[in-house]
């Protein structure tokens, strides 16, 4: 009897796998793919009904750099890994990319995809501070990156740039797919609301998401006498260093500067964008920022900042404003401009819109990663006869499933 081949996916936040990769848990099971997920508990509670994957609880926090509790998330990935015996392992996120990769190496798992969401924080923050962890987690990721048959995908091609610029990772391992995909009918056209316009930044409340250059942006036009509304949608994230506190966030809205409407569930997000005339994001660096994609979608205008990941979704003056990053002043004169001009941003959301459909559908992205998937296991799988790939040492050794044991839409369907 043949067995399925497996994939696992680890993540380090169950229920952000769940908000963001569902489409894909979906175009995996469509491959003929028996599907499992790694993470930390979530604040939902599994339901492998509802969810339809097996789930599987590692220990793994988000911020920790213990070198006494670091370890345990590489040991529980590599008995994972042993006991499972994927045909290709998916890691999502930093942590993940690193200490999977490593487990998936000395477990012997035959394909390997890693998926970095932003550099983030080390990244963003060039103090001293962060310099050794810095070195450590590229330090890291070189080692990790050894397996003969993987993938290291990128969301924008500046992350790309500085891994491989850096020796972290070669040009034929990487490549850029732009973020998870956006729904194209759950987040559609609307036409404008009426009364004042409001602009709104919505994310995770970070000092690097550039929310206080956003405020003093607000300040300054409420100043100059500008009718809008700004409003800022999320909540602190106490995980990550560059987290806003509450009381500062408290503070901002008490002043009626801006509007603080906290957390906004992703089922909430289209209403939020309905009622909003711009979105602004002054984030100093992304991965490929959500939000953006799903104002496109929306056929909102977009003001955001010359950074990576940002600018990668802005055609300036058709489909919104890029400006410097950390500048509040030049943020202020972009919003201001269309808050005044209604025909030419009602214009700049319709070609988002259309940018959204050609670049960022749902569909093109999960087909990118299909198309991943398939040149990974057809390269684990050569069939007989074809030259093996063994690695270097017994703990490197590669145990390639057979060809035939692959789905037939593996072994059929042609290099994407």
């Amino acid at each position: 009897m043949k067995t399925q081949p497996r994939i696992v996916f680890v993540d380090n936040s169950l229920d952000a796998f769940r908000r963001d990769r569902m489409q894909l848990v979906q175009a995996a099971r469509d491959l003929g793919l028996e599907i499992h997920v790694a993470a930390p508990p979530g604040r939902v509670h599994f339901d492998s009904a509802r969810d339809g994957f097996a789930y599987h609880s590692i220990p793994m926090s988000r911020k920790g750099t213990s070198m006494w509790k670091e370890p345990a998330s590489v040991f529980a990935l590599l008995r994972l890994y042993r006991k499972l015996r994927p045909s290709l392992v998916h890691h999502l996120r930093l942590k993940p990319v690193m200490y999977g990769s490593l487990a998936a190496s000395l477990a012997g798992v035959p394909a390997v995809v890693n998926t970095l969401t932003g550099l983030g924080f080390l990244f963003t923050d060039q103090s001293e501070k962060t310099a050794p962890l810095r070195k450590w987690v590229e330090m890291g990721c070189r080692r990790a990156f050894r397996h003969w048959n993987l993938r290291v995908i990128f969301q924008n091609p500046d992350d790309r740039a500085v891994f491989i610029r850096k020796g972290i990772v070669s040009g034929e391992q990487a490549a850029v797919i732009k973020g998870s995909g956006v729904n194209l009918s759950v987040f559609c056209p609307s036409q404008e609301p009426e009364g004042v316009p409001v602009v709104i930044l919505a994310s995770r409340m970070l000092w690097d998401k550039g929310v206080a250059q956003y405020v003093e942006a607000a300040r300054i036009l409420k100043s100059e006498g500008v009718k809008a509304r700004f409003a800022l949608a999320g909540e602190p994230d106490p995980d990550n260093p560059a987290a806003i506190p509450q009381a500062q966030l408290e503070v901002w809205d008490e002043s009626g500067d801006v509007e603080w409407w906290g957390l906004q569930e992703g089922a909430n997000m289209p209403a939020v964008l309905a009622k909003s005339h711009i979105v602004c994001l002054p984030s100093y660096r992304e991965g490929i920022p959500r939000i953006l994609i799903e104002a496109a979608a929306s056929g909102r205008p977009v003001v955001t900042t010359d950074a990576p990941g940002c600018r990668e979704l802005v055609r300036p003056g058709e489909n919104g404003i890029v400006v410097p990053s950390r500048d509040p002043s030049s943020l202020a004169s972009a919003l201001r401009f269309l808050i005044e001009h209604p025909e030419t941003r009602i214009a700049m959301g319709k070609n988002n819109r259309q940018i959204a459909v050609q670049e960022f559908s749902q569909e093109l992205v999960i087909a990118q990663f299909m198309a991943v998937y398939r040149d990974l296991l057809r390269a684990a799988s050569p069939g007989p006869g074809a030259p093996s790939h063994a690695a270097k040492g017994s703990k490197e050794r590669l145990q390639g499933i057979p060809g035939s044991a692959l789905p037939a839409q593996l072994r059929s369907q042609g290099r994407s």
